[in-house]
């Protein structure tokens, strides 16, 4: 009987320590939960404030700038932060933002030491003044993002870079499109990689033609004719020569078109060809005066096989009065022969 009830005892012992055990867990756990829940809910506008592009550029902006507290910049820090604040602001369309923030992210990734990436900022900070129409800064942007390539020894991307400012001005600022065309081409070719200008040659001389540059376009045609006879694109290099004596043509003036005709001559590689043959053509027939002749040869195949704005040229041939010209070749040549004279 007294071991039952020591037995007994102990049991109802146990089972006191257990219930208050468990009920101790609970609390603990419903403790954890409330504690758990309260810092979500603190936390959630933490979360909410990292998503304001606003509040990112401001706090970027405070890393950067020295303090008390603070006795270098921390570039890397605001970096992350500046392009995470370009990206919202450009898919909120925000351009003006997005622009300023794609400055900032580029110069941090210059004091970073990462020119590639601070190039490729200042190409997205184009895009958005382009965006804007602020044209000026648009091609102040595509310049330093080639410099930028240029400082990590990528010609090729430095001269796309000028490229695209050149395009995104050719309707609007001419001028300065024509001077990025051009330095574009020098990058190229001072790279000896000239094979890969050929559409900027191209481009740059159909700008030339619009406002009527034609001294301008057929030089930008000849370093055409001679990066093609580097890269042995004959057909290329041909094209270009009878392009340019055509653009002389069009301006009327003859003794340019001459000269450059025996200019071109002199390469073999064109005296073979289609469009020689076609150039010569069309040279007699303007000293033959023969109205006819030049408007049919302006409509071959091999003038056809052109540049859209040089087709258009020529289809628009002879500009001027042609019967001067042959006036002109009878004064300048032998006097007619007099068949009653025979002396």
């Amino acid at each position: 009987m007294v071991l039952a009830s020591f037995l007994s005892g102990c049991r109802c012992n146990l089972y006191a320590k257990a219930k208050n055990t468990t009920a101790a867990v609970g609390s603990s756990y419903t403790r954890i939960g409330k504690d758990f829940t309260r810092r979500n809910q603190v936390s959630q506008p933490s979360t909410m404030s990292a998503s304001d592009p606003n509040k990112l550029m401001s706090k970027a902006d405070k890393l950067t700038k020295l303090s008390f507290t603070r006795w270098s910049a921390d570039w890397k820090g605001a970096t992350v932060l500046y392009e995470q604040a370009a990206n919202a602001f450009r898919v909120a369309k925000d351009y003006e933002k997005a622009k300023t923030a794609y400055e900032k992210a580029s110069k941090g990734q210059e004091m970073l030491s990462s020119p590639w990436d601070a190039a490729k900022h200042m190409e997205s900070a184009a895009t958005q003044a382009k965006e804007l129409s602020n044209l000026k800064e648009v091609g102040d942007f595509y310049r330093r993002a080639s410099e930028l390539y240029m400082e990590c020894g990528r010609p090729q991307p430095a001269s796309d870079a000028l490229d695209k400012g050149a395009r995104a001005l050719a309707d609007t600022m001419p001028d300065e499109a024509i001077q990025l065309y051009t330095d574009a081409c020098a990058i190229l070719e001072d790279d000896e990689r000239e094979q890969m200008a050929f559409d900027l040659y191209r481009a740059a001389a159909s700008v030339c033609i619009k406002l009527e540059k034609y001294t301008d376009a057929v030089s930008f045609l000849m370093r055409l004719g001679l990066a093609a006879d580097k890269s042995n694109a004959t057909n290329s290099q041909c094209k270009a020569y009878l392009s340019a004596i055509i653009i002389y043509l069009y301006a009327h003036d003859f003794k340019q078109a001459e000269k450059c005709y025996n200019d071109c001559y002199q390469v073999d590689a064109f005296v073979k060809s289609d469009q020689n043959r076609c150039a010569s053509k069309l040279l007699a027939a303007y000293t033959d005066g023969d109205i006819e002749e030049i408007k049919r040869i302006a409509q071959s195949s091999t003038i056809s096989n052109l540049d859209h704005v040089i087709i258009r040229l020529a289809r628009k041939l002879p500009t001027g009065d042609v019967s001067a010209l042959k006036a002109d070749t009878v004064e300048d040549g032998d006097e007619p022969l007099d068949e009653n004279d025979l002396t």
